[in-house]
């Protein structure tokens, strides 16, 4: 049997302003809209599609396994752009990145709250 992640649907206020936070963080295109969706393209295919809503936003966990290399282009962006950023799911080391499994992670919010995570060891992954 073969199962694959196809997309998932991510609610925003702004649909089109968090599929570009998305994407200009982590080096990403914002893919044409699709039906009532603005998709961003991972690079091993997945999609997460934007969709505006009025209500209230229940945020979601997002974690992007990336090199090293892009991690720390990321974080530099993230640095960037001003984002307070936690080495913990919690928010509870702000200003601090992991070492989780011999490797490197943050986590940071987007617009609407959800929790966006960049790693560069799969968890569990490390001796």
């Amino acid at each position: 049997m073969t199962v694959e992640l196809n997309h998932t649907i991510v609610a925003a206020h702004d649909k089109k302003a968090s599929a570009q936070f998305l994407a200009d963080i982590l080096g990403l295109e914002v893919g044409p809209p699709y039906g009532p969706f603005i998709p961003v393209q991972i690079p091993n295919g997945v999609t997460l599609d934007y969709i505006d809503t009025s209500g209230e936003i229940t945020p979601q966990h997002y974690a992007f396994l990336v090199s090293e290399d892009d991690f720390d282009t990321i974080f530099a962006r993230v640095r960037d752009a001003g984002l307070t950023y936690w080495a913990d799911p919690f928010h509870s080391r702000p200003a601090e990145i992991n070492h989780n499994d011999g490797g490197r992670g943050t986590y940071f919010d987007d617009p609407n709250g959800h929790n966006l995570e960049i790693i560069t060891r799969p968890y569990g992954s490390g001796g």
